[in-house]
């Protein structure tokens, strides 16, 4: 298995238990570009140099690792240097502790608040049996465990869950603060909301109960890596290159929308009934997701 990214307790009230956290993804794109200079065909490098010297274009050598220190302008054109262990030994609890905070509806963690997802599991066979109850509890209670944790630089929210009915172990997910997200009215506050059509909204309704079904990530493919691939290729091989179709123009003659519907669900005379009882709306929030066979490897910062 992978070393984990994370290990700590989980501390609720006076109940204590170690976990591990493990990276949830991975990156699969295969493709990847080098900066070039398109007239002599090398490759480019960039090289860390005094900023004193670029500004003057003189002619410097590099500025080795070793030399390179973090340094916070609190004052324009002056730093106070921050040395790498004076970072590690911040005095921040949630280093080493997830000190849960709260329980919350799983409902409530809205998808624009999910960052990135990890793996749970007990850091030792000491901590499983109180991995396990927690995690059995907050199956049954339909709750997530919101608490803190400091990794990557910065402290994050992080929300616990059961990683799902066949599964022992758990998910976490780091949560973004609310001044990370840009404020929804300003985009939607001129979307105009005009009277609804109750046979288009059946029919709209029958349209996507028709074309509901589990979902199958494992059908989805990068289109874009893809084509990619096709271009390279076909410059290897001193083929021609392919591009783009032009986008259809829009019909001149104008479908209502009642038609289109009609159509979309393969009769013109179809009635608009209510879709089946079986067609559910979609849950809010994450859910509680099933934990994938392989795990995922850690990836370097």
């Amino acid at each position: 298995m992978a070393r984990p990214y994370w290990s700590g307790n989980v501390q609720i009230s006076l109940v204590a238990f170690g976990v591990s956290l493990y990276v949830a993804t991975e990156s699969k794109g295969q493709i990847s570009f080098h900066q070039i200079s398109r007239r002599t065909g090398e490759r480019i490098r960039h090289q860390k140099v005094l900023e004193s010297a670029a500004e003057s274009k003189e002619a410097t050598t590099a500025v080795e690792n070793d030399e390179i220190v973090k340094g916070y302008e609190y004052s324009k054109g002056k730093y106070v240097i921050i040395e790498p262990s004076e970072l590690e030994n911040l005095r921040i609890p949630s280093k080493h502790t997830i000190a849960v905070s709260q329980f919350v509806e799983v409902a409530d963690l809205n998808p624009e608040y999910v960052e990135k997802p990890y793996f749970v599991t007990p850091e030792n066979d000491m901590s499983a049996e109180a991995f396990n109850v927690v995690r059995q509890a907050l199956a049954k209670t339909g709750k997530a465990a919101i608490g803190k944790v400091s990794f990557s630089g910065r402290e994050n929210v992080i929300a616990l869950v059961p990683a799902g009915p066949d599964s022992p172990g758990m998910m976490a997910y780091t949560l973004r603060y609310q001044n990370e997200l840009r404020n929804r009215a300003d985009y939607f506050r001129d979307i105009k909301q005009p009277a609804i059509d109750s046979d288009s909204l059946q029919l709209a309704e029958t349209l996507i109960a028709r074309m509901s079904s589990k979902l199958d990530i494992n059908k989805f493919e990068d289109g874009y890596e893809t084509a990619v691939k096709a271009l390279v290729e076909a410059k290897v091989n001193h083929m021609p290159v392919p591009i783009d179709e032009a986008p259809q123009q829009r019909p001149s003659n104008v479908v209502s929308l009642m038609d289109a519907l009609r159509k979309s669900i393969g009769s013109d005379k179809v009635s608009a009934k209510k879709p089946p009882k079986s067609a559910k709306p979609p849950a809010k929030g994450i859910g509680i997701v099933k934990t994938p066979a392989k795990s995922a490897k850690r990836k370097s910062a």
